[in-house]
């Protein structure tokens, strides 16, 4: 019986090389990828039937870095020629799963003055904003989150962070302390003089209620500053105690 020029029993190329990079990944985990082809896999989640290489490689291009593809919104990604809606599922599910258990890792954890697992929990929701977003974590007696909200939206300065707003919601959520969190979109995360400023008069409002705060972070590019690292926390509150 004539049969066609492709092997009998023969993957389609697409599906093998989908089925390669599944493989690749059970058996090295993602360092062993690069990132176009963790871009790739994810698309086709959405598209199981279609080649999404070349696509992967142009968000890639267009977008820079895997955070700034998962990050993009679905009306950037379908610029792209051939990435639509049911391909862009893939992307913005695993997006929106890491980001959950990122959440619930810290809900349900001391927070323990690690600045690095604030940064880690938040890095991905305020990376690449085009403007300043102010959040604030509010914790119990044992350092755990029990609420986090944003406060603030724009340029952070005296005029819009208020103490007084703060400390009502502390006292609502019955919060035993505070960390502070916004984004520099520059990219830069040193702080400025007005951010000095304001984590002062945070740190001394915190205190007359007999409220702590940990710390004030400030997430710029793959990078941060956390005040109580940098021992400027400990600083704000001698300050205050001998006003």
């Amino acid at each position: 019986m004539f049969q066609s020029p492709k092997r009998a029993g023969a993957e389609p190329k697409g599906r093998g090389h989908r089925r390669r990079l599944r493989e690749k990944f059970l058996q090295g985990g993602l360092d062993s990828f690069l990132e176009y082809e963790i871009i790739e896999l994810l698309l086709t989640l959405g598209t199981p039937r279609r080649d999404c290489k070349e696509q992967a490689k142009e968000a890639l291009r267009e977008f820079k870095t895997l955070a700034g593809v998962l990050e993009a919104s679905p009306l950037d990604l379908q610029k792209i020629k051939g990435i639509g809606p049911h391909n862009i599922f893939g992307l913005k599910f695993v997006h929106e799963v890491s980001r959950r258990f990122l959440r619930e890792r810290m809900m349900k954890r001391p927070y323990c003055r690690s600045s690095r697992e604030v940064f880690d929990y938040l890095y991905h929701a305020m990376r690449g904003l085009r403007k300043e977003e102010f959040k604030v974590l509010f914790l119990d007696a044992k350092n755990q989150i029990l609420e986090e909200k944003t406060l603030f939206e724009g340029t952070v300065d005296s005029s819009v962070v208020y103490p007084r707003e703060i400390i009502k919601d502390a006292l609502r959520f019955e919060a035993s302390s505070l960390i502070f969190v916004h984004n520099h979109p520059s990219g830069d995360p040193e702080p400025s003089v007005c951010d000095k400023e304001i984590t002062r008069d945070l740190v001394s409002a915190a205190r007359l209620m007999q409220i702590k705060v940990l710390d004030h972070i400030i997430i710029g590019n793959n990078c941060f500053f956390s005040f109580s690292d940098r021992g400027l926390i400990e600083e704000y509150e001698f300050d205050a105690l001998h006003r």
